[in-house]
């Protein structure tokens, strides 16, 4: 799956710096509210040693990492459900991200304009969070509407019974990413209805570096690392610094997105090309399939399969196959992380 990360906050807490840092652009980071008007995008090779290590084995000749694309979008603000400060607009870019990065400012500085009410960041979070949340019971009052008027009220019934569900929730100030869906529920609310609470968030906590030693943020730190999944970080010494210290957040952001977004990735390995695909935890080999080509799905006949550890302990297929490392799976085999796959199949 392509994972798309949208970049969000309220404005002038360094959400286009930590874009630039993250993608090594050059986008506008000025200081006033809502200098980011359209998402700025770009696509970022995903890092991965053991790409690299297969690659060197067989002496590819070309190597294709997995990608990420990250969305800098507009800074929201209070109301932003209700259109202020272009909020609908905004909050619509949203829909289409996979996972949300939510940016909080820990930091102080008068030459950056901070256009918050309160400089306490977990009430900043709370800003963001209810404006979702309204966002989302509008959307589900509306679904709920739409569905109820149908005529085959019987086979909607239990969608409209998830939503109110769903709404329920919503109104006690409840985030849906907090509450345990099934599969079917999970693409149901996010491919049709597309809800943004629904969304998995990464809190980056934007701390300066005069600010790591600050009790009260480190406290209001400690006390939001309890309830979300937070990585602290220093944007703008970041984009400043050398590319080892941009990898290295990076790194940090993407491992929290896959973890987030229950994510595994296998490899296929050759002369030609050497690559990595990254796929939903619980993939089954026919869907994965897919993703290399829809051919192969259509002649699927089966898929050799070779742990990775065999693989880089042996460095040869006709070694793996005389140790017996080497499966035959069929089209219902799971797919596991770090899989070396190769399909078989007939057009």
């Amino acid at each position: 799956m392509e994972l798309k990360c949208g970049i969000i906050g309220l404005p002038n807490v360094g959400k286009s710096t930590l874009f630039n840092a993250l993608t090594n652009s050059n986008v506008n980071a000025s200081n006033y509210p809502f200098c980011t008007i359209e998402p700025n995008i770009s696509v970022v090779t995903v890092p991965d040693k053991k790409l690299d290590i297969l690659s060197k084995i067989v002496k590819t000749k070309k190597i294709t990492p997995s990608t990420i694309k990250f969305v800098d979008i507009a800074g929201l603000i209070k109301g932003a459900s209700k259109g202020h400060g272009l909020g609908n607009k905004f909050l619509n870019h949203i829909t289409e991200m996979n996972a949300i990065i939510h940016v909080v400012r820990f930091f102080e500085d008068t030459n950056i304009l901070n256009i918050s009410p309160t400089n306490i960041p977990i009430n900043n979070i709370n800003i963001i969070n209810n404006e979702i949340i309204q966002f989302d019971i509008s959307l589900c009052i509306k679904q709920i509407k739409i569905l109820s008027t149908k005529n085959n009220l019987k086979k909607n019934y239990q969608n409209i019974n998830l939503l109110n569900l769903c709404l329920n929730k919503l109104k006690e100030k409840r985030l849906l990413n907090t509450i345990n869906f099934n599969i079917e529920e999970l693409k149901f609310l996010n491919n049709n209805i597309k809800l943004l609470t629904i969304k998995p968030m990464i809190i980056i906590a934007n701390i300066s570096e005069n600010e790591l030693h600050n009790k009260l943020y480190l406290n209001q730190l400690q006390l939001i690392s309890k309830k979300y999944n937070i990585i602290n970080i220093c944007a703008k010494l970041a984009f400043n610094k050398i590319s080892k210290l941009q990898n290295y957040y990076l790194n940090k952001i993407i491992i929290a997105s896959f973890n987030l977004l229950n994510l595994n990735t296998f490899y296929t390995v050759g002369i030609k090309e050497t690559k990595s695909w990254s796929i939903i935890k619980g993939t089954i080999a026919l869907e994965a399939a897919k993703k290399i080509h829809s051919d192969i799905k259509k002649g699927f006949i089966r898929a050799k399969v070779i742990n990775y550890n065999d693989y880089i302990f042996y460095k040869n297929e006709n070694k793996l196959k005389l140790a017996g490392k080497i499966r035959l799976e069929g089209k219902n085999y799971i797919i596991k992380n770090r899989d070396i796959i190769h399909f078989l199949f007939k057009i």
